[in-house]
């Protein structure tokens, strides 16, 4: 499979599901629906050896799918499920100190930038990419206004790649691309109906090939 370098691409979140198997199987059919960039995989209400379980299902099938496996804030976990990365919400200091202890080895990145002040913080630690928006953020059909600003912004000065959360139409995905940012976070756009899934992911990268604003190299 090709990956559309030039364009903006799709992270997925994987869903809060609490049967590991159940959950695996429905990231794992998502990921036949075309080019995924990364998976984040949230904690969400799971208890440490759960979520431990739950990683080491996930990791394997995301990278077979050939896409980075990022476990969110728990380097142990990352580490042991041998992901490709750590998913961070904390500030500028907790980022910089696990870039500190794991780049390059892991990819890091994320970040809790709700304004411009906090997101150039972010980006004086050097993170892998930075995230606008919550993980479980997506609330409304479009993407959050003030997200997608903070995107458009960050995109056009800075080469640090950004992440947008988009909403939970699969069309806010555009609205993403179209603010110059290298990657649209979907979730409940994605897997709300777990049997669409790999339909909606090949959809949205239809939709990316064939409006999505192309990047200059």
């Amino acid at each position: 499979m090709t990956e559309p370098e030039n364009r903006c691409r799709l992270v997925l979140i994987v869903p809060d599901i609490a049967d590991a198997d159940e959950r695996a199987k429905i990231v794992a059919d998502a990921l036949k629906g075309g080019d995924v960039a990364s998976v984040i995989v949230p904690q969400y209400g799971l208890d440490d050896g759960a979520f431990q379980k739950h990683a080491e299902k996930l990791v394997p099938l995301i990278q077979d799918a050939g896409a980075a496996a990022l476990i969110a804030g728990d380097s142990r976990v990352a580490g042991r499920a041998k992901a490709d990365g750590l998913h961070l919400s904390g500030n500028a200091e907790a980022l910089s100190e696990a870039i500190e202890k794991h780049a390059p080895k892991l990819i890091v990145g994320g970040g809790n930038a709700a304004d411009r002040h906090h997101a150039l913080e972010i980006g004086e630690a050097r993170p892998d990419y930075i995230f606008f928006g919550k993980l479980d953020g997506d609330i409304k059909p479009e993407a959050h206004p003030k997200n997608l600003a903070l995107g458009e912004w960050w995109a056009s000065m800075i080469e640090i790649p950004c992440i947008v959360m988009g909403g939970t139409d699969p069309s806010s995905a555009l609205a993403v691309a179209e603010t110059g940012a290298e990657f649209v976070a979907l979730r409940l756009a994605v897997f709300g109906e777990p049997g669409r899934a790999p339909a909606v992911v090949a959809e949205i990268n239809a939709m990316l090939d064939e409006k999505a604003p192309r990047f200059e190299d």
